[in-house]
């Protein structure tokens, strides 16, 4: 599934830094240009040396700690940096590190589809990983959220996930006020916390 997924973010990449033509002949032409670049890509990784990728992948990540505003091209080069790593390199430790961090760049960009995926590859590839409860915790988030993926039954059963597997942690402290939270519109979460101060 994530060689798919990782075929589609690369046309997806190479799509959005493609320019428009005017002329059916000029898209033709690079509509095959691209279909060919990705053959290339494909038939030729530009390096499958586990180090190299994992010295890629640090490097944009340090890149991306720098910027005060995230520029989409950036983003979009820091995950594909986070996914060869994490396709090249699946027994290395850091893959589902670099799985969350590409589902919270991807989430940064709007792109809440990829950003679902990442989170489901780390959880699903990853079981014993230390900060899976992180990564339930950001997939219910995004289905907690009605501008991302907003599906409430979805978010409270990876909060409720996160409270039995891991009960005695912040994640399952964060998961309980995340439920509580569910369905109430932002003037009833303001009224809620008013209501608490005093």
């Amino acid at each position: 599934m994530l060689n798919k997924w990782i075929l589609a973010i690369g046309s997806m990449l190479m799509l959005s830094n493609c320019s428009t033509h005017s002329s059916s002949a000029n898209a033709k032409e690079a509509t095959d240009s691209l279909v060919n670049e990705k053959y290339k890509a494909i038939e030729n990784p530009v390096s499958t040396d586990c180090l190299v990728l994992k010295t890629n992948a640090r490097k944009m990540d340090s890149t991306l700690l720098k910027q005060m505003n995230l520029d989409r091209t950036l983003g979009n080069a820091a995950i594909k940096a986070f996914l060869d790593f994490a396709q090249y390199c699946k027994q290395d430790s850091a893959c589902p590190i670099f799985l969350i961090k590409t589902a919270q760049v991807a989430q940064s960009l709007q792109n809440y589809e990829q950003s679902k995926i990442a989170l489901e590859t780390c959880i699903a590839n990853y079981p014993n990983f230390k900060n899976k409860a992180a990564a339930l915790f950001l997939l219910g988030q995004l289905y907690d959220e009605t501008a991302q993926l907003n599906d409430e039954n979805k978010a409270r059963s990876y909060y409720l996930q996160i409270i039995k597997d891991y009960p005695k942690t912040e994640w399952a402290n964060s998961a309980e006020g995340a439920m509580a939270l569910l369905g109430k519109s932002d003037a009833e979460i303001l009224n809620q916390f008013e209501k608490k101060k005093k």
